[in-house]
C-alpha cells in the first residue's frame, strides 16, 4: 500500500516539477494573488482526472489516436504563441500590479486561460495519461489504484504549493521592473514550449 502510493507521489512529481507552460502560469497568478484557489484547483484535479483515466485504460486509446493529438498539439502551438505575445506585449509596457485577489471580471477570462493551457498540451496526455498509466497498471490490482493516489495528491499539493507559495516571492514584485523580467521569461517559457510541440512533434 505504501510502497505503491509513493511511487505514484515520485513519478507525479517528476513529470510536473519543471518549468513549464503550466508551471509559470499558476506562478504568476500566485504571485498576483489573483484567482490562485480555482487555478490550483484545475491543473491539481486535471492531473488527478487523468492519471485515473490513464490507469482505467484510457491512456491506451489516446496513444493510438495519432489524428488527435494533432489537432490538440497545433491547438497547443497557436495558444502558446498568443499567450507568449501577450506577456511580451506587457514586459514591453511594465506596471506594478497590487499583490491582492484579482477582480471578479478577469476570472472567467482566468479561468480559460489555464484550462487551454492545461488541455491544449498534447504532453499533458502522454505524459499524466499514458505514462503515469502504463506505470500504474505496472504495479497490478489494488496497487494500481494506490499508486494512482499518490499521483494524484503530488499534483494537487505541488500546485498549491507552487501557487500560494509565490505569495512569498510578492515583496520582489513591487517594481515595473520585475514585473518585466517576469513577464520575459513567461514569454519564453511559451515560445520554447510551443516551439518543441512543432519541431519535436508529440512522441513519448
Amino acid at each position: 500500500m505504501i510502497f505503491p502510493l509513493l511511487i505514484g507521489a515520485a513519478t507525479g512529481l517528476s513529470l510536473i516539477v519543471a518549468i513549464g507552460a503550466q508551471n509559470a502560469f499558476v506562478l504568476r497568478q500566485g504571485i498576483r494573488r489573483e484567482h490562485v484557489l480555482p487555478v490550483v484547483l484545475i491543473c491539481g484535479l486535471t492531473d488527478a482526472l487523468l492519471e485515473v483515466l490513464g490507469v482505467a485504460g484510457i491512456g491506451f486509446v489516446v496513444e493510438r489516436a495519432p489524428l488527435v493529438l494533432e489537432i490538440v498539439r497545433w491547438g497547443g502551438v497557436a495558444f502558446l504563441l498568443w499567450y507568449a505575445w501577450t506577456a511580451a506585449r506587457r514586459a514591453m509596457t511594465p506596471e506594478v500590479l497590487v499583490a491582492q485577489e484579482g477582480s471578479e471580471g478577469s476570472l472567467k477570462r482566468t479561468i480559460l486561460a489555464c484550462l487551454a493551457i492545461t488541455y491544449l498540451n498534447p504532453h499533458v496526455y502522454l505524459d499524466t495519461m499514458v505514462l503515469m498509466g502504463s506505470i500504474g497498471n505496472a504495479q497490478g490490482d489494488p496497487e494500481r489504484w494506490w499508486f494512482v493516489l499518490g499521483g494524484a495528491l503530488a499534483s494537487i499539493a505541488w500546485f498549491f504549493l507552487l501557487g500560494y507559495g509565490a505569495r512569498a516571492l510578492t515583496r520582489f514584485f513591487a517594481t515595473p521592473r520585475s514585473w518585466q523580467i517576469l513577464d520575459w521569461v513567461v514569454a519564453v517559457v511559451m515560445v520554447v514550449i510551443a516551439a518543441r510541440l512543432v519541431f519535436g512533434g508529440v512522441g513519448v
